[in-house]
């Protein structure tokens, strides 16, 4: 079988660490190859290197038999590698048909070819059955059709090697279900699909053929058929992980938290929120699911005070929150771990150390007016870091050197150690290993057991039905339907996700 990819002895060092470790690897023409591996691991790193991004210190890389250089992204493309990355790099004013052609215009003398571009994207469309509205803004399409559109920009540009970071994480079980038939039909046109995810069930599902890494060295590569869930997970982590969680019952007396007729605007002052309702008893998880773009992060924002709220109320224990400032909210007892790590949870170019007091920096426990107890703070990261199995060099490098996954923890450890009485939890989990999500979810389900109010908010349907005590599903800045975990489908779920209801419970 002819090899579209091959990997030989590839090391990549970083300081302090070697992310790759004389990784080899090979990848057949026409096939799903799935590669998944815990934080840290070097999948990443391997992927920005097919990509151009990175240059290995050691290795040779083999593109269709051929010995390559790929020095850079655009070295890449020429060589028929296209990347799909997690976070969708569109431009929201432009149309679809725009997005597609940037940086890759047909031109007829010193003009865009419009007719022969949009041609050539529609015999794309109707070859692998991607029903697209080319004429559409982007910032008004659905993330199921963003992605679909990310993956017609590679098309369009030649790609026969598709590398898919994380294209699940944003997607409704109906949406996903389309991908992996877009998937299907692409490898049967014969297409190469590397397939990076945390989701072990969706990796059996979908691939091929999968390869584990770990600590930056190949655990081996093992086909879908030959092994389960717990097995693969094992090969990822080193040890055995529980996939069962211990959900204790617990006594939910007092409402701890109380969201009433909230509403709020996006940056457009168009209404992102509009009159949201719960209440979240002492003990619960309250889970919020929903395709993102419908209101979540708004939500979420204007609870802890990022957001101002144009009408409703925000009560914590029974008191009003809402014209408190951010850092009165917080002494409150409201804890945040926000969606966007880089934007709102860390600052990146800092220390690691520096990080984990953010926020908490003026507590007596580290602040001597004017000075920082400096060594206190370090002794503080120090047993955070260990507690909360944080991957890295050292606590004075700059926290933006952590792989995302231990950069969230380094979030998570900070938020859960101040011993909050409400909890809001966006999307705890993006970009966690299984072992280290299994690690987040015994800390919810700890504080849960201690009494705390949770507010969970993730794209993940599975996390949400295992944690939560009751969900709402949001869609269009409303709650359109409230439930508890047993009592509905993922397929019924993932109408409501996807507005297809009526308020009568009739589909659309």
């Amino acid at each position: 079988m002819e090899k579209a990819v091959v990997l030989k002895n590839i090391t990549k060092r970083f300081p302090g660490i070697v992310a790759n470790d004389d990784i080899t690897l090979e990848i057949n023409r026409g096939e799903i190859h799935a590669i998944v591996g815990e934080n840290g691991a070097g999948k990443s790193t391997l992927m920005k290197i097919l990509a151009g991004l990175y240059q290995p210190d050691e290795g040779e890389i083999y593109i269709f038999g051929k010995k390559e250089k790929i020095t850079s992204p655009n070295r890449a493309i020429e060589l028929k590698i296209g990347m799909v990355h997690q976070h969708f790099m569109l431009v929201g004013r432009f149309t679809v048909l725009e997005n597609i052609i940037l940086g890759a215009e047909t031109a007829r003398g010193i003009k865009i070819d419009w007719k022969k571009s949009r041609e050539e994207i529609e015999k794309l469309c109707k070859l692998y059955n991607f029903l697209i509205d080319l004429d559409a803004k982007v910032e008004e399409i659905s993330v199921g059709v963003a992605q679909r559109v990310e993956i017609l920009k590679v098309l369009y540009r030649g790609a026969d090697i598709l590398v898919l970071d994380e294209p699940t994480a944003v997607l409704a079980p109906q949406e996903v279900k389309e991908l992996f038939n877009n998937l299907r039909r692409l490898k049967e046109e014969g297409k190469t699909i590397i397939f990076i995810s945390h989701k072990l069930d969706e990796v059996l599902e979908i691939a091929d053929r999968i390869t584990v890494l770990r600590r930056g060295k190949v655990v081996g590569t093992v086909l879908p058929q030959e092994v389960n869930k717990e097995q693969l997970a094992k090969m990822m982590v080193g040890r055995p992980v529980l996939f069962k969680l211990d959900k204790e019952d617990t006594v939910k007396k007092n409402v701890i938290l109380e969201v009433q007729d909230l509403c709020v605007e996006d940056e457009k002052r168009k209404l992102a929120v509009g009159n949201v309702s719960f209440k979240i008893h002492s003990g619960e998880i309250y889970g919020i699911a929903g395709v993102e773009g419908n209101g979540q992060r708004e939500l979420a924002e204007a609870i802890i005070g990022l957001r101002e709220i144009s009408k409703g109320d925000i009560a914590v224990k029974g008191e009003s929150v809402k014209n408190l400032s951010i850092r009165e909210r917080r002494k409150k007892g409201i804890a945040f771990i926000p969606e966007d790590r880089h934007k709102q949870g860390l600052i990146l170019p800092m220390k690691v150390w520096e990080n984990t007091i953010l926020g908490i920096h003026r507590k007596k426990e580290f602040y001597d007016p004017p000075r920082l107890k400096v060594e206190r703070a370090k002794e503080y990261a120090r047993a955070l870091v260990e507690e909360y199995n944080v991957m890295l060099a050292s606590i004075e490098q700059p926290i933006e050197g952590l792989s995302g996954g231990n950069q969230q923890k380094v979030v998570l450890g900070r938020e859960l150690s101040q011993d909050p009485v409400v909890v809001i939890a966006a999307h705890p989990t993006r970009g966690l290993d299984i072992g280290a999500s299994e690690f987040v979810y015994n800390e919810l389900l700890r504080l849960r057991k201690e009494g705390k109010a949770i507010l969970l908010i993730s794209a993940d349907l599975d996390e949400v039905l295992s944690l939560s005590d009751r969900v709402g599903v949001m869609y269009g800045g409303r709650i359109v339907a409230e439930f508890k975990p047993e009592e509905i489908s993922l397929e019924e779920i993932g109408v409501y996700m996807l507005g297809g209801y009526k308020k009568d419970g009739e589909t659309l």
